[in-house]
C-alpha cells in the first residue's frame, strides 16, 4: 500500500474505541494495539516525533486494519485475543508466556501435594505463585519430609519407595482413616498459608522428647527439618496485618522501555516478587493495563482478593476486566508498598539499560547499518546457507535464520543433498536454494529480507540463477568469502558482485561473522553426524556373519571401529559372538583399514 493510500485511510479513521493491526509488506501482522480513540492513536504513528524504536516499527508498516468496539474494555479483551492469535513480532511484552509454578493440594480421596503451572477450577487448593520452580521444589521437599501425604496410586499393602522413606502412608497395610488423613492435609494447608510458627513449635517439642529419650538420630532429623523451615521462610516477613491476599503492580518507563514490578502478598506476607522488562510502542498507561490483563487472563494466574495499581491507571476498567477489587492506595502501608514496587521497577530498568543498549548495538542497530551499506530495507530476517562434504561424500547443506540480529534456532534447517554426485559446490547450492524457496512459496512461509551464502561469486551466481530464473524471486543476496585462515574476509553484493567495505571493528561486520560461523558450525556438525553413522555402520554391514543384532551389539559396546579392531578376542566373544565370527570381524577390519 502506498503512502498516499495510508494517508487516505488515516483520514477516515473513526474517533471510537477499538483495535488496530499494523501489517508489513508481506501482509503479516507485526503489531496490534488498542485505543480509546482510534483516530488519534493510529495517526500518531505517522505524524509527529517518535522514538527510534517506534520509527523502526513505522518504517515496516505498509498497511493497517482496525476493528471498532463498543467500549474500551471490549477493545482491551480483543487486543489480547488478537495478540494471541497473530503473535506479532513487535508485541514483545505479550510473547513471554511464562507461567509461575504453584503448590497444589489436590481434591482426591487421599489428597497429594504437587507442583503445577496450570490453575484450573477443580476444587484443589493452590498456593503461590513462586517466581521460580526451585523455590516451589524446596518447599515441597520440606513438606514431604514432615507430612506423609500420598505420593503414589498403589493399593494398600503395595508399598512404594516413599512409604519406605516414611513419606507416603496411603499405601500402608492399614492406611490412615479419612479423619486422620484430613488432619495432615489441614496442617499442610496451614503451613502453606503462612502459619509455619505453630508447625515449628511442634517440631521443637518432638525434638526435645526425642533428645530426652536419647533418640539422637530422630532428634537430628527433626532439627534439620526446623532449619529447613527457617531457611525457606526467612524471606517471608509479615508486612500487612489484615492477612488479605494482594498483588501489587507498579511500573517505570524510559527510552521506549518499560519495567513492571509485581509484589505477591499472601496472608499478609511478601512471598515473592517478579520483574518484567520489555520495549513498548503504545501509551505507557495503556501498555501497563494490557500487561496486567494478559498476566491474569492469558497466563491463568490466581487472582487475589485485591490488586493495587498506581495513579492515574484506570483501576475501574481493570476491576471490571479482572472481576476483583482493584484500588489505588493514597496513604498508609499499602501506599508505601506500591511506591516500593515502583522504586524497584525504576532501579531494575536503570540496571538493565546498559545491557539493553549493548544488545541493541550488536543486533538491531547492526542490521540497520548493514541494510544501509547494501542500500536495502533493514534485513530483519536473514537466512544463511553453507555446504559441507569431504571429497563429495555425504554432501549436506544447512540453513540458519537470524531475526533482529539474533539466531532463531527453531527455524534452522538441514538438507541431505539428493541430486549431486561428487564435490560440486555450485550444484549443491542450486539444489538447496531450489528446495528451500520452492517450499517457502508453496506453504506461504515468510520470505527473508536477505540471503547469505557461504562462498564467493560462483556460489552467488548459482543461488541467483535459481531464485531469479526459476522461481522469479527478487531477494537481496550476499556472498561471504574467507581468508587463508578461514576467517570472514569479504562481503560480496550486487551483479556483478563487488566487495562491500565494512569496518572490521563494526558491529555489522561482527554480525555477518557470527552468521557465517554459526551456519558453518551447524553444517559441519550435521555432516559429521551423517558421516560418522555411515562410516561406522557400513563397514560392519559388509562383514559376512554380522547381521543387525551382532552389528548393534558391537556398536553399543565399542565407541569406534578402531576399538573393535584392537579389542582382545575374548572381549568380542563375551558379547555372544562365536570365536570364528569374532576372528573374521577383526581380520576384515584390518584388511579394510579406514583409519
Amino acid at each position: 500500500m502506498s503512502t498516499t493510500t495510508i494517508q487516505e485511510k488515516l483520514a477516515v479513521l473513526p474517533a471510537e474505541p477499538g483495535c488496530y493491526l499494523m501489517k508489513d509488506k508481506n501482509g503479516t501482522v507485526i503489531y496490534v494495539g488498542k485505543s480509546k480513540k482510534l483516530k488519534n492513536r493510529v495517526r500518531s504513528y505517522f505524524t509527529g516525533a517518535n522514538d527510534q524504536k517506534t520509527q523502526r516499527l513505522v518504517q515496516e508498516i505498509v498497511d493497517f486494519e482496525y476493528v471498532v468496539t463498543s467500549s474500551e474494555i471490549e477493545a482491551l479483551i480483543l487486543e489480547m485475543n488478537l495478540i494471541k492469535k497473530y503473535d506479532p513480532r513487535y508485541n514483545v511484552l505479550l510473547k513471554d508466556d511464562k507461567s509461575y509454578p504453584y503448590l497444589k493440594v489436590t481434591n482426591e480421596r487421599h489428597p497429594r501435594l504437587i507442583i503445577t503451572r496450570k490453575v484450573i477450577r477443580d476444587k484443589g487448593k493452590y498456593f503461590g505463585p513462586y517466581t521460580n520452580v526451585l523455590a516451589a521444589r524446596e518447599t515441597k521437599k520440606l513438606l514431604d519430609r514432615i507430612y506423609p501425604l500420598r505420593k503414589c496410586n498403589n493399593k494398600p499393602g503395595q508399598y512404594c519407595l516413599y512409604y519406605h522413606l516414611g513419606q507416603c502412608l496411603a499405601c500402608a497395610d492399614t492406611p490412615p482413616s479419612e479423619e486422620e488423613y484430613l488432619a495432615i492435609v489441614k496442617d499442610v494447608v496451614s503451613f502453606l498459608n503462612g502459619d509455619h510458627q505453630a508447625i515449628r513449635k511442634q517440631l521443637q517439642e518432638k525434638m526435645q522428647i526425642a533428645s530426652d529419650d536419647l533418640n539422637f538420630e530422630r532428634a537430628k532429623e527433626l532439627r534439620d527439618q526446623i532449619q529447613h523451615i527457617d531457611v525457606i521462610m526467612e524471606r517471608q516477613t509479615m508486612i500487612l496485618s489484615d492477612r488479605i491476599d494482594r498483588d501489587i503492580f507498579n511500573y517505570s518507563y524510559n527510552k521506549g522501555w518499560m519495567c513492571v514490578q509485581v509484589f505477591f502478598i499472601r496472608q499478609g506476607k511478601l512471598i515473592e516478587r517478579d520483574v518484567s522488562i520489555f520495549p513498548f510502542y503504545n501509551d505507557a498507561e495503556e501498555t501497563f493495563v494490557t500487561f496486567i490483563g494478559r498476566f491474569y487472563l492469558h497466563h491463568n494466574h490466581i487472582r487475589p482478593k485485591e490488586v493495587l495499581v498506581p495513579a492515574p491507571v484506570d483501576y475501574k476498567l481493570l476491576s471490571q476486566l479482572l472481576e476483583v477489587d482493584v484500588t489505588i492506595p493514597y496513604r498508609g502501608k499499602r501506599k508505601d508498598l506500591l511506591e516500593l514496587a515502583g522504586k524497584n521497577a525504576k532501579i531494575a530498568l536503570e540496571e538493565k539499560f546498559s545491557l539493553i543498549e549493548r544488545d541493541e548495538e550488536r543486533t538491531i542497530k547492526a542490521i540497520e547499518r548493514l541494510g544501509e551499506k547494501l542500500n536495502i530495507q533493514t534485513p530483519i530476517r536473514i537466512e544463511a546457507f553453507d555446504n559441507s562434504n569431504i571429497q563429495g561424500t555425504d554432501p549436506v547443506s544447512a540453513m540458519v535464520v537470524f531475526i533482529d540480529g539474533k539466531p532463531d534456532k527453531k527455524e534452522y534447517r538441514k538438507y541431505k543433498i539428493r541430486s549431486v554426485e561428487g564435490p560440486d559446490d555450485y550444484e549443491t547450492m542450486r539444489e538447496v536454494i531450489r528446495r528451500r524457496y520452492t517450499r517457502v512459496l508453496k506453504e506461504n512461509l515468510p520470505l527473508p529480507d536477505l540471503i547469505i551464502v557461504d562462498g564467493g561469486k560462483g556460489q552467488m551466481s548459482a543461488a541467483l540463477s535459481v531464485l531469479e530464473d526459476e522461481l522469479g524471486l527478487d531477494i537481496p543476496l550476499c556472498g561471504l568469502a574467507k581468508d587463508e585462515r578461514h576467517k570472514t574476509s569479504e562481503l560480496l553484493y550486487g551483479d556483478p558482485p563487488t566487495v562491500i567495505n565494512l569496518d572490521r571493528k563494526s558491529q555489522e561486520f561482527y554480525l555477518i561473522q557470527r552468521i557465517q560461523d554459526e551456519v558453518h558450525r551447524f553444517a559441519i556438525t550435521f555432516h559429521r553426524q551423517l558421516r560418522g553413522k555411515s562410516a561406522f555402520k557400513s563397514i560392519l554391514d559388509d562383514i559376512p556373519g554380522v547381521g543387525v543384532k551382532r552389528r548393534n551389539l558391537l556398536l553399543t559396546h565399542f565407541k569406534s571401529i578402531t576399538e573393535i579392531k584392537d579389542a582382545p578376542l575374548e572381549t568380542i566373544k563375551r558379547l555372544g559372538i562365536p570365536e570364528p565370527t569374532a576372528k573374521m570381524i577383526q581380520q576384515y577390519l584390518n584388511e579394510h583399514d579406514e583409519t
